[in-house]
This record gives C-alpha cells, structure tokens and sequence, in this order.
C-alpha cells in the first residue's frame, strides 16, 4: 500500500535526539550539546504548587490564554524587566514553552507559500515550524560577526513576506543585538507591513555589561511586534513547559484559535509552578547566572587554544560560543568522531542552516566548572587531533 507523501518530509529531523543517541552509545560523553542550564527552579515555584492541589477546579481546563494571577505577574515582569507596557494594544498569552508562541505566530499571521525572514544561523525549531505551516524560510546571512544585516534583510523583503525573526540574545552564536540594529528592523517592518517576531529566550543572559533590548519596548512598536519568553532557561524551567508571548491585540482571536486546538489551555499546574517561579528573590537569577558566567570564563579560556583552527566571534549572550572549524570536513562527521573518538558531545552548524563550511555550536549552560573544564579540554584536544589529521 502506497502512502500520501506528508508534509513532515520537507521539515528537517531535530538534531537533539540524533545526537543525544549518540552519546547514548558512547558511555562517559560529556554533552555540550543541549542548550539547558544545570540549576533547578527556585524553591517557590515548589511551594506554589499546594496552591494548586487546594483548588479542585484546577483540574479542570482553564482560560486559553493563561491563568488571571499568572498574567499579572508578567505584565509587572514585562514592565519593570522589559521596559514593555501591556495596554489596549497589546496582550499577554501563556504558551507551553516559547516553541509554542512561535507556532501559534506563525500560524496566526501566515498562509500557506508566505515567506519569513530567517537570520542564519537561525534556530532549527524556527526553520522547521515555518516549513510545517506549508511557508518558506528566506535565509539573510548575518555578517562575519553573527549581525544582522538591516539592508540585505530589507532587500529580502517581497510582497509575500509576513514577517522577520530575530533572536537576542542569539541562539546558537551567543551574539547579542544592539538597540541600534533592533530598531532599525523594527522599522523596517513598520514601513513594510510586516511583523517582527523577536525571540528573548535568553534575555537574562548577558555578560560583560551587555543589555538585553525587547524591541516591544520600542515607541508605537505594539502593532507589529511579537515578543517570545521563556521560564525555561533563566528559571530551569525546561520541562514545565512555560513560555509566553506578547502579541498585538488584532491576533488574539486566531492565535487564541490555534492555542485551543493544539493545547487547549497551558498546563495549569505549571502555570502555577511558574507562578512561583517569579516570586523568587533577585539574588536567584544573580546567584545561578553568576555561576554560568564562571563556567563561560572556564570555556572562552579554553576556546582561545583553537585560535589558528577555529574562528571564535565573541559572544556576549545565552550560554553559547559557535565555531567555524578551518576544515573540509562534514559538519556532522565531525560530531560523530568528537564523540565516539574523544567522548565530547557538541551541536554540527548544518542544523541552523550553516552548509558552506564546518560549524560547531558549544553549549555550556547545563554544566559545573570542573565538568566544563574537562569537556572543553576534550573538545579542544579532539578537534586539534581530527582535524589535523585530515
């Protein structure tokens, strides 16, 4: 019997799992390969949750768009963290994970054979939500420095285009935008129509006096800009499955559409955990992010050892350093041999759109320092290994 061909043959596989058996099979891997941080959520987050089991009607579904307490709590967040101010314009909506609020974007704002600007190197999930909702990613090569580039983003532009990405800090180069470039892409959505869909997954992660700017903050920006959060990096939040997003009001009803028939209702007692989560004192997310920062040290230390076999762009966000390998190799292969021949797990460049040459994203959020240390010793000794004998 011969099958319809699904639409899920054009999306590219996630790499995660791929790599994840890998390492799998190569038991004492070290993995600097999924963007996760190591620290657990706040201890209120736990509390919150009696709150929740006191409450039978918890169990039963509750408002698409989020818990009433919940939202409060972000609009205070968003006002006093983000600089943006919910109003008539604008809304909140509770998502699970911030890969939601980028589907239910997507999926609000498009039909299918509309165009999306993608940056490269973009965020595979971003690349593989826009090929399922049947539209094409149009890639913009960022600059030798992982920015954007304004001008070839608005020659990019066509009369099917419904929106341009952005990711800041950026995921998988750590890159983080100045206010400067944000503005200058919101304004190109503004002259053109179009949305701008700004991805702040990493927004507490910053270093080296670097800010974090929410282009949603911007003056008259609320019509066109869709802003998208996360718990699950700052507040090691990342199998509750809460995210939010900050949209125009005009898309409340179809993205409130496409939530109900996907989801329903965010799970409610993760909104509750999330809930408790934001009631964490300052010195939580100082203290952990602290403690990443220590680790970022441990590795940029090391990287600096590849100078000659790797180009490394400073990177001032997330918990990522993206290298450009000088070597013919297949990206991919690379990744094969670092981990079945040195036992250290990384990310092949080719998963967010990178083909021309050999990239390897470095994650270190999830690990301690002396495990960061011996994974970037491995790392560092493997490449110089491999690639020197090709």
């Amino acid at each position: 019997m011969e099958f319809l061909t699904s639409r899920m043959q054009a999306v590219q596989s996630p790499i995660i799992p791929v790599v994840g058996e890998l390492i799998k099979n190569s038991p004492g891997t070290i993995s600097l390969g999924q963007g996760v941080v190591s620290y657990n959520p706040p201890p209120q987050a736990i509390e919150f949750l009696s709150k929740f089991l006191a409450e039978p009607t918890n169990n039963l579904y509750k408002a698409v768009e989020g818990i009433p307490p919940l939202l409060a709590e972000l609009t205070a967040k968003l006002q006093v963290f983000n600089g943006i101010e919910i109003n008539e314009e604008n809304c909140i909506v509770v998502t699970a994970g911030s890969n939601m609020a980028f589907m239910n974007a997507i999926l609000a704002i498009t039909i299918p054979g509309d165009e999306i600007i993608l940056n490269t190197p973009y965020y595979f999930n971003h690349e593989m939500a826009t090929t399922m909702a049947g539209c094409l990613p149009v890639l913009v090569e960022t600059d030798e420095n992982y920015q954007l580039r304004p001008e070839a983003i608005a020659q990019a532009i066509t009369s099917k285009t419904r929106a341009v990405v952005t990711i800041s800090p950026n995921n998988p180069t750590g890159v983080v935008y100045s206010e400067t470039l944000l503005r200058q892409i919101n304004q190109i959505c503004s002259d053109r129509g179009i949305y701008h869909i700004s991805d702040e997954a990493y927004e507490y992660f910053t270093y080296n006096g670097v800010k974090h700017i929410s282009p949603g903050a911007f003056n008259g920006s609320s019509e066109y800009t869709i802003s998208i959060y996360s718990l699950s990096k700052a507040y090691g939040f990342a199998s509750w499955r809460i995210g939010y997003m900050v949209i125009p009001k005009k898309l409340l009803v179809a993205i409130k559409k496409v939530q109900d028939t996907i989801l329903i209702c965010p799970p409610v007692i993760s909104q509750y955990a999330a809930l408790g989560a934001l009631q964490a004192k300052e010195e939580y997310l100082q203290e952990n992010i602290g403690a990443i920062t220590n680790v970022r040290q441990i590795v940029n230390e090391s990287l600096n050892h590849l100078k000659g076999l790797c180009t490394i762009i400073p990177a001032d966000g997330a918990f990522y350093f993206f290298l450009k390998v000088h070597t013919q190799m297949d990206a991919f292969d690379l990744v094969e041999k670092l981990i079945r021949e040195h036992q250290v797990a990384v990310i092949p460049g080719t998963t967010f759109g990178m083909k021309d040459g050999c990239y390897l994203r470095v994650a270190y959020g999830a690990l301690q320092k002396d495990t960061a240390k011996e994974g970037i010793e491995r790392l560092v000794k493997g490449l110089r290994a491999i690639v020197s004998s090709v």
